[in-house]
C-alpha cells in the first residue's frame, strides 16, 4: 500500500488586502540544531527582516498555529508542524489604471489587466497586483490566475473563482488550447517580409533580466507576425503565440529588427528608474479563445483596450 498524503490544513488567517497569509511548514531536524520554534525562525528569517523582528512577531502574535492561537516562541520544535503569518508589506506606489471585467461568471473572470500591473505577488510587487485589486474589489477571496500576463504587457487575464475548477482552465494552457491574439505597435520595416511565421530556441537565465535566442539551436518558441497597418515609420502587427516562452514576442519581434515600442529591455536593457506611465510597453493581450472544460463550449474574449502608440 502506498503513504497515505495528508491533507494540508487549511489558513487561519484571513487574507490581508486581497493577499493570503504564508504557510510554512517546520522542516526535519535531524541535527537537533532547533530547540524551540523561535530558533528555528530566528534563524530562517534573520536574512529576510532580522532576529529582532523575529522576536517582536512572536511576542505580538504575529506567527499562528492551525487552530489559529498565537504561537509561543519558546514552544518545542516540532517538525511537520504547519504555520501561518502575514508578511510584512512595503508601501508600493499605486499603478494609475483599473483592471476592466471583460466577463464574470460562476466559474471564471476575465480581467483587461493595464499596462505597468503584475498578474500576481511576486517580488516587490504584492498588494498592487490583478490578483489581490480583483479579491478586494470583486469580494472573491479564492480567486486566482489560471495563467500569468507579463506585468508590462496590458490586456486579456483568465482568473478563476473556485479552487476546484482551477487545474481545468489551468490545463487548457498548459495543453496549449487556448488560443491567444496580441497586437503590438512597433517600427515598419518595407524590406519585412510579412506574415512570417519564427521558430527558434530562446533561453532565459535565472536573475539575467533579457532572454535571448541561440543562433542553430533546436526551437522551443513559434509566433506567427502579421502587418495590420502602417503609420508612417510606424505599424501594428498581430502576434499569435504558439509557445509561451519568457518574453516570446517582444525576442522574436526584436530578433526581426522591429522591436517592440517603448520596451526597456529589447533591444537595450535600460536601466531601472521611476515608472513612465506615458509611455507603456506597446504591448497587448487582444484575445483569448478555448473550448470551456465546464461545458465544452467555444469561448472567444476580446479586450477592450487599445494601444496609442500610433496616435502621436
Amino acid at each position: 500500500m502506498g503513504r497515505r498524503r495528508v491533507k494540508t490544513p487549511g489558513a487561519p488567517l484571513a487574507q490581508r488586502d486581497g493577499v493570503d497569509a504564508v504557510r510554512l511548514r517546520l522542516p526535519a531536524d535531524p541535527g537537533g540544531a532547533w530547540a524551540t520554534v523561535r530558533d528555528h525562525l530566528a534563524e530562517r528569517y534573520a536574512g529576510a527582516i532580522g532576529v529582532d523582528r523575529v522576536d517582536a512577531m512572536l511576542a505580538e502574535g504575529g506567527f499562528v498555529g492551525a487552530d489559529g492561537r498565537p504561537v509561543a516562541g519558546g514552544e518545542p520544535y516540532a517538525a511537520g508542524r504547519y504555520l501561518w503569518f502575514h508578511r510584512e508589506f512595503p508601501p508600493e506606489e499605486p499603478v494609475p489604471f483599473e483592471v476592466g471585467i471583460v466577463h464574470r461568471d460562476e466559474r471564471i473572470v476575465v480581467a483587461d489587466k493595464p499596462h505597468f500591473l503584475a498578474t500576481t505577488p511576486r517580488g516587490r510587487h504584492v498588494t498592487e497586483t490583478a490578483l489581490a485589486r480583483l479579491r478586494r474589489e470583486l469580494g472573491l477571496p479564492l480567486l486566482q490566475p489560471a495563467h500569468r500576463l507579463d506585468r508590462l504587457t496590458a490586456g486579456l487575464a483568465l482568473f478563476v473563482v473556485r479552487p476546484e475548477d482551477r487545474g481545468a482552465y489551468q490545463t487548457l494552457f498548459r495543453d496549449r488550447r487556448v488560443h491567444k491574439e496580441y497586437e503590438a505597435v512597433a517600427p515598419y520595416d518595407p524590406g519585412l517580409a510579412l506574415p512570417v511565421t519564427v521558430r527558434s530556441r530562446i533561453v532565459k537565465e535565472r536573475g539575467v533580466v533579457a532572454a535571448y535566442e541561440v543562433p542553430g539551436g533546436e526551437p522551443n518558441s513559434e509566433s506567427r507576425i502579421e502587418l495590420l497597418e502602417r503609420r508612417g515609420g510606424l505599424a501594428r502587427y498581430r502576434l499569435v503565440p504558439h509557445t509561451g516562452r519568457t518574453h516570446q514576442l517582444r525576442v522574436h519581434m526584436n530578433g526581426l529588427g522591429v522591436p517592440i515600442l517603448n520596451d526597456p529591455v529589447y533591444p537595450v536593457v535600460r536601466e531601472d528608474g521611476p515608472e513612465d506611465y506615458a509611455r507603456p510597453l506597446q504591448l497587448l493581450a487582444r484575445a483569448l479563445e478555448f473550448p470551456d472544460p465546464a461545458t465544452g463550449e467555444p469561448r472567444r474574449f476580446e479586450s477592450r483596450l487599445r494601444l496609442d502608440g500610433l496616435d502621436g
